[in-house]
């Protein structure tokens, strides 16, 4: 997989240990002032991966969103747009080193910065941290020769 330093959200970033709320998580993505095509005709894939294990005191759940806003600080009361969300996942469904999502980016209006929200439900986590990025060759697609018939 190839990765790229300004396609990256997250590299071994913290979740929040706060409390049960909303946090954008690591860097945003500066699209430019205009739309454009953001993987220049070709599909471009968002990987969301742990590195160290969700936990928490209690039955907590995270959701894990990309999320576009106007603003670089992306909004977290429910404003910025939200193009791809995972259903709450239980804490312990989330090991070190566990693929949380791999989605191709929706065609959509996105607008001026993008981001991966998450939303921590039930209750407080108590540690954990991912890996998010945006590459146009996801884990698990080999190349192949041509076939000879």
């Amino acid at each position: 997989m190839i990765m790229d330093e300004r396609l990256e959200f997250a590299d071994a970033t913290a979740l929040d240990t706060t409390g049960t709320n909303v946090d954008l998580i690591g860097d945003v993505i500066d699209l430019g002032s205009t739309a454009s095509d953001i993987g220049n005709g070709q599909p471009l894939y968002c990987v969301i991966q742990t590195v160290a294990a969700v936990t928490s005191g209690g039955s907590a759940t995270v959701v894990f969103s990309l999320a576009s806003d106007a603003a670089a600080a992306i909004a977290v009361d429910g404003t910025a747009t939200t193009h791809f969300s995972t259903a709450a996942i239980a804490v312990g469904s989330l090991p070190a080193n566990t693929q949380v999502a791999m989605f191709a980016l929706p065609v959509d209006n996105y607008e001026r910065f993008l981001g991966i929200l998450t939303t921590t439900g039930t209750a407080a986590l108590t540690a954990g941290s991912i890996d998010a990025f945006l590459t146009y060759d996801p884990h698990g697609w080999t190349a192949l020769p041509d076939a000879v018939n």
